[in-house]
């Protein structure tokens, strides 16, 4: 597979932090680029092996399993060059002597936390391509046609 260049856009806005504060800064945002659904990806994968498209997506699919029945247990899983995987959540404080602390009300939004592979997730031997911004959609409603005389 070949390179393609990352299209971005510039972007004019006005900075709200830092030494640039108040001024006008331009920024670049990333666009044009689509999204390669998982079936896609699986028989691409099953391409270069000697697997199937759906085998590739079941083994996917039993891998996060597992690994989500490892976090779920308290593990924390290396989930190759992709990062880890460790359970986290969002807890409640609760002033010390003046109520229990109950993990069942006061412990919420359990969740697999992924701690990306900076190594993996850092893209090398990029290039640019600066496109126009497209064109904003106008907010009249088109008229509506009625069949009826």
């Amino acid at each position: 597979m070949t390179n393609r260049p990352l299209a971005y856009t510039l972007t004019e806005r006005k900075a709200t932090v830092g030494k640039l504060a108040g001024k006008t800064v331009l920024q670049a945002r990333p666009t044009g680029r689509k999204r390669v659904d998982h079936r896609s990806f699986c028989d691409e994968v099953g391409r270069a092996t000697t697997f199937t498209g759906a085998e590739v997506e079941a083994v996917l699919r039993l891998a996060a399993e597992i690994a989500k029945r490892h976090v779920e247990n308290g593990d924390i899983v290396d989930f190759g060059d992709i990062g880890t995987l460790c359970p986290s959540f969002q807890s409640k404080t609760v002033e010390k002597g003046k109520e229990d602390f109950n993990p069942h009300v006061h412990i919420t939004k359990p969740v697999v936390r992924l701690s990306p592979s900076r190594r993996y997730f850092t893209l090398t031997g990029v290039s640019y391509e600066r496109v126009e911004a497209p064109a904003k959609k106008s907010e009249s409603k088109p008229e509506e046609h009625s069949n009826n005389p």
